[in-house]
């Protein structure tokens, strides 16, 4: 059983705003924030992402989520989405553009958006100061990922210091996921909502980078064969034969 707590929880958090895209991992901490903050917002993005399947996820898996559980109802508010899609552009991903996903020349896949986590969590911040939250959650992990380095644990400390600096203020990033495989983030799904979070999570959050609704596996919708739907099976064949 994987069971995580939250320092800043711990130590008398206001709030916290969950950069929520409607996948797995976001549903996952969605779920982590509204165990362990009394108060907790969503705010998503729009970077110009080639598929919308992944903006209307989003609010399918938050209306849901607040069904499995009174206080998970009672502590979600609001939820904001930010046009940035003009960012999209300059980062001419395969995410964001018609490219096939594959290794690119600087050793990153394609499917790399450069510097995509720093310029939602600097979003992120700002909105949250404004909403009195002082913790930002986030789904970045650096064990089972595509090599992302802004998913990187010093990326992020690095990024938590310069935001408290900038905003004068304290701010909290908080990764539950950060030192998990995507099988033990399946397991903690598990433990935080039990089988019908796990179920919510399979039926109606989005993985795939290929936008794919329509083929349907055990671990939830995608094409199967993109990076992000090879992580998510990879994930639940290790969780689910345990």
């Amino acid at each position: 059983m994987v069971v995580l707590t939250s320092k800043a929880a711990a130590h008398g958090a206001k709030g916290a705003l969950v950069l929520f895209s409607g996948g797995q991992d976001s549903a996952v901490c969605l779920a982590h924030a509204l165990t362990h903050y009394p108060r907790v917002e969503t705010i998503g993005f729009d970077y110009g992402q080639r598929h919308r399947v992944e903006m209307e996820a989003r609010l399918t898996v938050r209306e849901a989520m607040t069904a499995l559980k009174p206080e998970w109802a009672a502590r979600l508010g609001g939820d904001v989405t930010v046009d940035i899609s003009g960012y999209g552009q300059l980062a001419e991903s395969a995410l964001t553009y018609e490219r096939v996903i594959e290794m690119g020349e600087s050793g990153l896949p394609t499917s790399f958006v450069p510097g995509r986590n720093l310029v939602f969590l600097v979003m992120a911040a700002a909105h949250a100061w404004r909403r009195g939250l002082d913790v930002l959650v986030g789904g970045m992990c650096q064990t089972d990922y595509s090599g992302y380095p802004d998913c990187r644990e010093d990326t992020l400390q690095a990024q938590e210091r310069a935001l408290s600096l900038g905003l004068d203020m304290p701010v909290t990033i908080d990764t539950p996921l950060m030192f998990l495989t995507k099988g033990e983030t399946w397991a903690l799904a598990q433990t935080l909502g039990g089988k019908p979070l796990v179920d919510l999570i399979v039926e109606h959050s989005h993985t795939c980078y290929m936008g794919d609704r329509e083929h349907r596996h055990p671990w939830g919708y995608g094409c199967g064969t993109c990076p992000a739907c090879e992580l998510r099976a990879a994930g639940w064949k290790e969780w689910a034969g345990a």
